[in-house]
C-alpha cells in the first residue's frame, strides 16, 4: 500500500509543478530543460522505489501512475469545468496585430515567442500582420494571420 500512496503523491507533486511551470515548459524543451527533465526523472524514481528494486514493486508504480492518468481523463471527460482546471483553455496573446501584454506576461511569453510561432509556421514578420496568437493547451502558439487587405493599409 506504500508504494501506491506514493506513487499518488508523486504524481500529485509532479503535476502540480508542471502546471505552476505554465503551457511553454514542455512545447519547446531546450538542451537544459532535458537535463533538468532526466534529473527530474532520476529524483523520482528514487523516490517512488526507495529500497525495493523488485520487479512487483515496479508493476505495482507504472500500474498506480497509469489508473490516476486514465481516472483524471474519464473525469475530465465528464466535468468541463475539472478539464478546465486540470488543462487550462487556450489565451489569446495577439488581438488584431496588438499584443495583450498583460495576459502574456501572465503566460511569461514574450514577443519575441510570439514573433517566432508567425515566422514558423505563417511566414509572417511582423506583430501587425496577426490576427490573433493564441497560447494553445498544449503549450503552442497559434497564429492566424490578418487578411492581406487588411495588412496593406
Amino acid at each position: 500500500m506504500d508504494t501506491i500512496i506514493r506513487a499518488a503523491a508523486i504524481y500529485a507533486f509532479l503535476f502540480i509543478v508542471f502546471r505552476i511551470s505554465g503551457k511553454r515548459s514542455l512545447s519547446d524543451i531546450t538542451t537544459f530543460d532535458f537535463v533538468l527533465l532526466l534529473i527530474i526523472a532520476e529524483t523520482t524514481q528514487q523516490a517512488l522505489i526507495g529500497d525495493d528494486f523488485s520487479i512487483i514493486t515496479a508493476v505495482v508504480l507504472i500500474s498506480t501512475l497509469f489508473v490516476i492518468e486514465i481516472s483524471l481523463t474519464l473525469l475530465k471527460q465528464r466535468s468541463p469545468s475539472l478539464d478546465k482546471f486540470l488543462e487550462g483553455e487556450p489565451v489569446v496573446l495577439v488581438e488584431n496585430g496588438r499584443p495583450l501584454k498583460e495576459r502574456m506576461d501572465l503566460e511569461r511569453i514574450d514577443l519575441d515567442d510570439i514573433l517566432e510561432a508567425a515566422r514558423r509556421w505563417r511566414g509572417l514578420e511582423r506583430i501587425d500582420q496577426i490576427k490573433f496568437a493564441v497560447l494553445e493547451r498544449d503549450g503552442n502558439i497559434t497564429v492566424i494571420p490578418r487578411t492581406e487587405a487588411r495588412m496593406s493599409a
